[in-house]
C-alpha cells in the first residue's frame, strides 16, 4: 500500500510540474501553430512508448485529434488519468462522457497494464460511432464498454466496487453524479472531475467535495481546464 500511495504522490506531483495544455475548440480539426503563451511545459516532457501496443495507442490519439474532436481532454490531462489508474492499480473504472473517445484511449493503456475495464456512458450516437473507431484503432476495444443513454440514468446500473470515476459530461450534472456513484466507489477509490478551472464549475459540486470528511480533494489549476481529484477515504 506504501509504494501504491508514493506511486500516487509523484503522478500528482509530475504533473502540477507541467503547464496544461490549452483546451482545444469544442469541434472541428485541431488549429496547427506554436501552443498560446503560457501553454508550453516548464520542462521538455516527451511521450515515450515502452512497448508496440503503447505506441499504436499513442498513433491513433495523433490521428483522432486530426479530425472532428467535439470536447476532449488535453494531452497532460490524458497523462494524469493514465498515471492515476495504473498507480492506484484500477480494476474497474467508470468515465461519464465519452466524447470521441481520447480521454478512453489513455484509460485503457493503464488498464492494459492493470487487467482492468472501462465502462464510458455518453448520450450522443454519433460521438459514439466515433469514439468506437478510434478505440479499435488503438487496439483498446476489448478493454472498453460503451453504454449509451442518459448518464444520469445509465450510472445506476453500476453495482460492483469502482477504482476510478472520471466526470466529464454535463458540467451541471457532476453533483448528481457523485451522489449516485459515490456509494459504491471504493475506499481508497478517486473520484476526477475535469473542467474545474473553466467552464466555471458548478459551486454545489465544489462544496460536496471539499465539506464532505469522509472526501479529500486536490484541485490541478493550472493553465488548462483544470481537474479535481478527490480521494474516498479508508
Amino acid at each position: 500500500m506504501k509504494r501504491t500511495f508514493l506511486l500516487l504522490v509523484v503522478a500528482l506531483f509530475i504533473t502540477q510540474e507541467s503547464t496544461w495544455a490549452q483546451q482545444p475548440p469544442p469541434r472541428g480539426p485541431r488549429p496547427g501553430g506554436p501552443p498560446p503563451q503560457g501553454g508550453a511545459p516548464m520542462h521538455e516532457n516527451p511521450l515515450m512508448a515502452k512497448d508496440d501496443a503503447e505506441k499504436k495507442a499513442l498513433a491513433a490519439l495523433e490521428q483522432a485529434r486530426q479530425g472532428e474532436r467535439f470536447a476532449n481532454v488535453s494531452t497532460e490531462d490524458g497523462r494524469l488519468l493514465r498515471q492515476l489508474t495504473e498507480a492506484v492499480n484500477a480494476q474497474r473504472v467508470v468515465e461519464l462522457g465519452t466524447s470521441t473517445g481520447e480521454s478512453g484511449i489513455w484509460f485503457a493503456m493503464a488498464l492494459r497494464k492493470t487487467g482492468g475495464h472501462l465502462y464510458t456512458h455518453d448520450i450522443d450516437p454519433e460521438r459514439i460511432k466515433v469514439a468506437q473507431r478510434n478505440f479499435e484503432t488503438a487496439g483498446v476495444a476489448d478493454l472498453i464498454t460503451i453504454i449509451e443513454g442518459d448518464a444520469h440514468e445509465t450510472i445506476k446500473q453500476h453495482q460492483e466496487p469502482v477504482d476510478i470515476v472520471f466526470l466529464d459530461a454535463d458540467k451541471e450534472g457532476y453533483l448528481d453524479y457523485l451522489e449516485k456513484i459515490l456509494p459504491v466507489v471504493r475506499p481508497g477509490g478517486l473520484i476526477i472531475a475535469h473542467n474545474m478551472r473553466r467552464p466555471t464549475p458548478d459551486p454545489r459540486y465544489i462544496k460536496a467535495i471539499t465539506t464532505n470528511p469522509d472526501l479529500d480533494t486536490s484541485f490541478l489549476l493550472m493553465e488548462g481546464a483544470g481537474v479535481g481529484v478527490t480521494l474516498k477515504k479508508r
